[in-house]
């Protein structure tokens, strides 16, 4: 462990977020052209047309974790019937779950990041593991305090199979 506290698989990089979750924030596809852009929705549009197939959505924020670490935190939260909407980057290596607004001010879980706000692709994009539900495809938030649980879990269970640290 280095003598920050922060074991070195946890590192934090530029912006305070740790070295893993911070790919998850920028535009993965390599046709994409021009400046990155978060997720979050600040900053200008690299494609407008993009922005408008995508619904703004002010009331929700983003954690973000790598893709093994999300994906066991999805199942143990569907086993709980407890998980709201999921997103999977584009390049396929982190997910992002939905979470109610607010919830960045307070978040700090090692191995995530949590952003304010979320620009969110339409319902029938791929991308989506756990996909908006109901009639009004309405993105269902996922308890920040129940997440932060699941990925605990999560954690314990990939470390306990020789998967983790991860």
């Amino acid at each position: 462990m280095p003598a920050t506290g922060v074991p070195h698989y946890r590192r934090l990089v530029a912006g305070g977020m740790p070295a893993a979750a911070a790919p998850a924030l920028l535009p993965e596809s390599a046709d994409d052209s021009g400046p990155a852009r978060p997720l979050s929705g600040g900053g200008p549009s690299r494609h407008p047309a993009a922005d408008r197939d995508r619904a703004p959505v002010a009331a929700h924020d983003t954690v973000t974790v790598a893709l093994r670490h999300g994906l066991e935190a999805v199942d143990i939260l569907r086993l709980r019937r407890a998980c709201g909407a999921v997103l999977q980057s584009r390049n396929g290596a982190t997910v992002s779950f939905l979470v109610p607004a607010g919830t960045s001010a307070t978040w700090h879980l090692p191995g995530s990041s949590c952003t304010a706000g979320a620009q969110l692709p339409p319902a029938t994009d791929p991308r989506w593991v756990m996909p908006p539900a109901g009639a009004d495809c309405t993105a269902r938030p996922t308890d920040a305090w129940v997440l932060r649980s699941a990925l605990c879990e999560a954690a314990c269970t990939l470390t306990a199979g020789g998967l983790g640290p991860f």
